[in-house]
């Protein structure tokens, strides 16, 4: 005998009573008006929550809204209408399921049976909901695993990776899930302050201690108290304040600028670097004891080169966020448009996009279907060196051989003419680059 399952539904009672879902032998339903409502219930007593969206962008934001909820059991979103990009939209953030407006009200029966059926057998659970992180790729699966064990630990986490990867996204999810969330979650770029003010902003100062400082002031690591600190561009840091911050690490104490008793502080340190922290110590440009006592709990962020599937998935979030910002929602990009973006390498990374993203918006009206000539005239040239190639009788082995040399030769004009940053970008080795050089012909 089927098991009776235990079902919320929220939306309008008029939706609810004309969809006669009350009236399945195997469903006991709870009905609430929005989602404010359901957020005030204890929603894990529930097997399944069925969300009967209004409309496209309201559906993709009260199912954001509910998906932050810690331990939400299975969500199935009802949509107006069959579109692919918001069923892929609503899957990406955690959705459990896309049931169709004007489908028979047996097939919710079914969807919650196959849920439940599958919570029962001890399926593997979905990732949980990060509303901010977009990423499906195995690259970023493997990110992910590492920010659940993260989260469970009170080590000292060090992320890497490009500039424009996301971070600082990481680094605020890491708190959000860890035991420290009810406190404050607090970042400063090292890279913006010199020394002796990043020295102040961080540990404080007395009064007296420096000119202008007139009264006392208290530092980030005290506001962190309890929480988290995320110092970002760590490894732009000199030597003396390495020195420094190692201290404060080891004794977990601060001595404001000018002070004489240390205070005792008790923060969770999660710093992040574009540079390569290892090769900075055998260059003697980074503390070797400080690196150990930052990398207790590494987390290497891929760059958007690398998981070229997030590309349109992270296109269509920005566009939903922006779009309903800028007044301009239901736009999407066209299938040229899209071709165009996955062939861009993307050196600004997860950063570059959101800005591309909203340069095309800008440039667009609501609802419109984003053309290729909306894009940047540096994605449009991505397509120079294919169509250049179209050449009558030319193998495809030398209209490769053009194309290749035209990306290297555009990676080493980025990098200024550094080549083993320009061999790290196109991720091959520098021998490889060489040789790839001889063969072209490129000094």
């Amino acid at each position: 005998m089927p098991r009776i399952r235990s079902v919320l539904w929220i939306g309008d009672a008029p939706g609810f009573e004309a969809r006669e879902v009350g009236a399945s032998p195997h469903l006991d339903l709870a009905w609430v008006r929005d989602v404010d409502e359901a957020l005030a219930l204890p929603l894990e007593g529930f097997d399944a929550v069925v969300l009967d969206a209004p409309d496209p962008e309201r559906g993709l934001e009260a199912s954001r809204r509910l998906l932050a909820r810690r331990a939400l059991p299975p969500l199935v979103t009802r949509v107006p209408s069959p579109d692919p990009h918001l069923a892929r939209a609503l899957l990406d953030v955690g959705v459990r399921d896309v049931w169709l407006r004007g489908q028979a009200p047996d097939a919710l029966e079914e969807r919650i049976a196959r849920l439940g059926s599958a919570r029962d057998a001890g399926a593997p659970s979905p990732r949980p909901h990060r509303p901010d992180i977009v990423g499906r790729s195995p690259a970023m699966d493997e990110v992910f695993a590492l920010l659940e064990r993260a989260q469970k630990t009170g080590a000292t986490v060090l992320l890497t990776g490009d500039t424009g990867t996301g971070k600082e996204l990481l680094a605020r999810e890491i708190h959000r899930g860890s035991d420290r969330r009810e406190k404050s979650f607090v970042a400063v770029n090292c890279a913006a302050f010199p020394d002796t003010l990043l020295e102040s902003e961080l540990f404080g100062h007395v009064r007296g201690s420096f000119t202008g400082a007139d009264r006392d002031k208290q530092g980030l690591f005290e506001v962190a108290d309890r929480g988290t600190l995320f110092l970002d561009e760590v490894g732009e840091t000199s030597s003396p304040f390495q020195a420094k911050l190692l201290r404060v690490l080891q004794e977990r104490e601060i001595r404001p600028v000018g002070g004489t008793r240390p205070r005792k502080v008790d923060v969770r340190l999660v710093a992040a670097t574009n540079r390569d922290l290892r090769f900075e110590v055998s260059r003697g440009h980074f503390r070797e004891d400080l690196y150990y006592r930052l990398a207790v709990f590494p987390i290497a962020v891929p760059p958007l080169r690398a998981r070229s599937e997030d590309i349109l998935p992270l296109a269509e979030h920005f566009l939903a966020l922006h779009g309903s910002r800028e007044g301009k929602p239901g736009c999407r990009f066209s299938r040229d448009a899209a071709r165009l973006l996955l062939s861009y390498a993307w050196p600004g990374n997860v950063r570059e996009l959101e800005n591309e993203v909203q340069r095309a918006l800008a440039l667009a009206e609501a609802g419109q279907t984003l053309e290729r000539d909306l894009l940047s005239p540096r994605l449009q040239g991505v397509m120079e060196p294919i169509e250049a190639t179209v050449t009558p009788g030319e193998t495809l082995k030398e209209s490769l051989g053009r194309i290749e040399a035209w990306l290297i030769r555009r990676a080493l004009e980025r990098c200024e003419g550094r080549r083993a940053e320009t061999a790290r970008r196109l991720g091959v080795t520098r021998e490889g680059l060489y040789k790839k050089m001889k063969r072209f012909g490129i000094q």
